[in-house]
């Protein structure tokens, strides 16, 4: 009987994509989807609907199907977070004090991103390393720093084995930008291809740390497959795979498609100013054997490649 694995925010961009990577390594009956607001419509595979800080609803889930294993990926992202305040607060860390307190009373093991929001003007930003100073100017930075801490409670207090990574910005074409400061690198590609055309919300020098999506799945399944007595970070591991700056980006888009990119910087840019420029991840690749495959060239090719065949699809 294989192990029954619950992902929340499955609908989000990294659940979207984690769920079917899930599916194909320990089969469909094993993995149960839990939404909220957003499910698609005709969605195959199992599925749950429940808010992330309904705690009895939640148990009763795990219950009912056997958990022993949550992905935890509800939050508020940064830039749509900024909006309400309050609501950032009580879902992102109400939820994860929800799930934590189940893998306690439930013995599960738990996945729970972090991001380099958790990061802030004050941190170095070049090569960023794993311990470092950590003041975010944003409430979905302040949870990240919150909850990497709790996380790490949780595990020396009763030995949870929750364990994290911080993402970078992550890239995908299946999923449009979502309401994340880092989302001008999808939204380039998405006008791009659309209309040939781009305004930017950040200046074309900003350079933040980013990821294809197919490595940051690798990563999320590689570190919860890891053995327990590799991970020695209860915190959160840096991640890291590339970093580019916004002309770069469209220098190497250019190559393949024709493209305008114009620049009107709104409140995100303080926010894309806050975070590093480059991180080291030597502690991840050590402990636990994270190496990534994407780099700038191979990210843009596999966006243009992604987008045509779904523009396709959607006409």
């Amino acid at each position: 009987m294989s192990k029954k694995i619950l992902v929340t925010g499955a609908f989000g961009q990294i659940g979207s994509e984690l769920v079917p990577a899930l599916k194909s390594k320990f089969g469909s009956d094993s993995v149960i989807s839990l939404g909220h607001k957003n499910i698609p419509e005709g969605f195959e595979g199992i599925v749950e609907t429940a808010d992330i800080t309904d705690y009895e609803k939640l148990e009763g889930i795990i219950k009912k199907h056997e958990i022993v294993e949550v992905y935890h990926l509800v939050s508020i992202l940064s830039a749509n977070g900024e909006k309400n305040p309050s609501l950032t607060w009580e879902t992102n860390m109400g939820g994860l004090l929800n799930i934590l307190n189940l893998a306690k009373e439930h013995n599960l093991k738990v996945f729970w991103p972090s991001t380099i929001a958790a990061f802030g003007p004050t941190t170095p930003k070049d090569n960023t390393p794993q311990r470092t100073i950590m003041e975010p100017t944003t409430m979905y930075g302040a949870t990240k720093v919150a909850g990497e801490l709790l996380a790490q409670y949780y595990f020396n207090k009763w030995g949870v084995d929750i364990r994290s990574v911080r993402y970078p910005g992550v890239v995908s074409w299946k999923t449009p930008p979502g309401g994340g400061t880092s989302d001008y690198v999808v939204a380039i590609f998405y006008d791009g291809l659309k209309g040939g055309k781009y305004e930017c919300f950040v200046n074309e020098e900003t350079m933040i740390p980013m990821m294809y999506i197919d490595d940051a799945i690798k990563a999320t399944v590689r570190i919860m497959e890891a053995p327990s007595d590799k991970i020695k970070v209860r915190t959160s591991y840096n991640l890291a795979a590339t970093s580019f700056k916004v002309k770069e980006l469209t220098e190497e888009i250019q190559k393949h498609i024709p493209i305008e990119v114009t620049y009107k910087p709104d409140f995100r840019q303080e926010i894309a100013d806050s975070w590093p420029n480059t991180i080291d991840d030597s502690e991840a690749r050590k402990d636990w054997g994270w190496s990534h495959d994407f780099n700038l060239p191979e990210l843009v090719e596999a966006m243009i490649k992604g987008l045509r065949g779904k523009f396709q699809m959607e006409k």
